[in-house]
């Protein structure tokens, strides 16, 4: 049996916005408490100050955890781990695929998604799924943590800056990712470089008006003056 604070983080819906504080800002629940074992909003705090709470972050629609705050909840060995915000980050729950995996590498054990050697699993479900089918039981998987707080106020809210990247830690972008990730990455690179190539062209173009404009005005001037009267040969 799954402890109850694992349950309900497996299938708490996070970033909902607060009932209780409908009106204020950043209300959004991307706090679990797993004393009480409930999603709460930063506004709600103050009664789970002493409880333990875990950050829930979010990447494309789909909620992640540190990979350091999970370690101190269950052993995640073999998960695959990502890199967002200069943070190590692991899948709470299996994502949707949108085309099963073909070809040789490794593939997770639970739902088959290709990843990298040498994990084994994409998410913290898929293991928790593993061992429940082939253990039978979460003994030697669930650590028995006292503490778990949240990180200091100011330097991480639990959102991805425009800027950030997920990619695999410890390596570099491979063909595992074909999840959707790469379609989204190529395409902001392909957009930064038209963005880039036309900033390029209109430079070019402001600098050759700078130096072309004078030749332009002259040979305006030769084309608009009048022609004098023509002279007529000499007859003979």
């Amino acid at each position: 049996m799954l402890p109850q604070w694992l349950q309900v983080l497996l299938t708490e819906k996070f970033f909902n916005a607060c009932i209780i504080h409908e009106e204020a800002k950043k209300n959004e629940k991307n706090i679990y408490c797993l004393d009480c074992c409930t999603s709460i909003c930063p506004h709600c705090l103050s009664p789970h100050h002493s409880h333990r709470l875990l950050q829930i972050r979010r990447y494309v629609y789909h909620d992640v955890i540190r990979l350091d705050d999970a370690s101190k909840l269950m052993d995640c060995a073999f998960v695959q781990s990502y890199i967002t915000n200069s943070a190590k980050v692991v899948f709470i729950n299996q994502r949707p695929q949108t085309r099963q995996f073909r070809g040789s590498g490794n593939i997770c054990s639970t739902c088959d998604r290709s990843l990298q050697d040498p994990y084994l699993f994409c998410s913290l479900s898929c293991k928790i799924n593993y061992f429940l089918r082939t253990q039978g039981g979460l003994s030697q998987l669930i650590f028995d943590c006292k503490f778990l707080s949240l990180p200091e106020p100011g330097l991480d809210d639990g959102e991805m800056t425009p800027d950030s990247v997920l990619e695999p830690a410890g390596s570099t972008r491979t063909s595992s990712e074909s999840d959707g990730h790469d379609g989204d990455w190529c395409r902001t690179l392909a957009c930064t470089a038209t963005t880039e190539i036309v900033r390029k062209k209109r430079s070019s173009l402001k600098v050759c008006r700078s130096i072309c404009s004078p030749v332009s005005e002259v040979s305006a001037n030769l084309i608009n003056r009048r022609k004098k009267t023509p002279q007529r040969a000499p007859l003979y």
